[in-house]
């Protein structure tokens, strides 16, 4: 599902105009951001967590040449479904 695709969806649900579903969801998105750059956890309820994790530095060796590089430590964004979640999820594979 794409951008627009997500803001039809929702606008169908709550019966209000795509203009304004587009705006909120421009907010929530911007605000998320703003929140993760400053490595704060943003918390969904019955759907999950994100945060900011500091991934460590490490030796990467290139398989063909065996090269060896030394990849710099960065900051990764984190998902932890919530147990809701993690529970409809498993209902749906018990399904298929």
């Amino acid at each position: 599902m794409n951008h627009k695709e997500l803001i039809s969806a929702i606008s169908t649900k709550m019966n209000a105009p795509k203009a304004v579903v587009e705006k909120l969801l421009e907010t929530t998105i911007s605000t998320c951001t703003e929140l993760l750059v400053d490595e704060k956890t943003i918390g969904f309820q019955s759907f999950g967590n994100f945060e900011v994790r500091k991934k460590m530095e490490r030796l990467s060796v290139h398989p063909a040449t065996q090269i060896r590089t030394l990849i710099p430590p960065k900051l990764v964004v984190n998902f932890k479904q919530s147990n809701i979640l993690k529970d409809k999820l498993k209902d749906l594979s018990k399904n298929e």
